[in-house]
This record gives structure tokens, sequence and C-alpha cells, in this order.
């Protein structure tokens, strides 16, 4: 019993202290939404990575941090 509620009680933190744990009523696209913005900031936040993908789509630094912010705006030439 006391194990039970105490994972319960772990688990509650978690859900309360990180969006990306989700819920008990979380649906999939929810999650890999939380998932995806997690992941933009994350790029947008580590320089090297940054660097890696200006590098690898040829483009500027702010252009692709302007993708990363904007994912479903077109993308430009």
């Amino acid at each position: 019993m006391t194990d039970s509620y105490n994972l319960h009680s772990q688990l509650e933190h978690l859900q309360s202290k990180y969006i990306v744990t989700g819920y008990a009523d979380t649906r999939k696209w929810e999650w890999l939404v939380n998932q995806h913005q997690d992941s933009y900031c994350s790029y947008m936040g580590h320089f090297d990575l940054l660097n890696y993908f200006s590098v690898a789509e040829n483009k500027s630094k702010a252009r692709v941090r302007f993708n990363l912010i904007l994912p479903n705006a077109q993308k430009t030439v």
C-alpha cells in the first residue's frame, strides 16, 4: 500500500512540475506537441546545436531560430 501511494505521489509531483510528463487524460497528439515544443526550445538554447542546424541547412542562425519558433509557417528560401 505504501509503495503504491509513494509511487502515485511521485508521479503527481512530476506531472505538476513538468508539462511534458502530461496527466491521466493527456491525448497522444497533445503529448507529441509538448515533446516537439520541448525539443525546439532545447535546440534554440544550445548554441552548438543551432550552429549545426544552420550549417546543415545552409541558412543563417536567425533563420533557423525563426523556423524553430514558427514550425508551421511557410519556409522561405
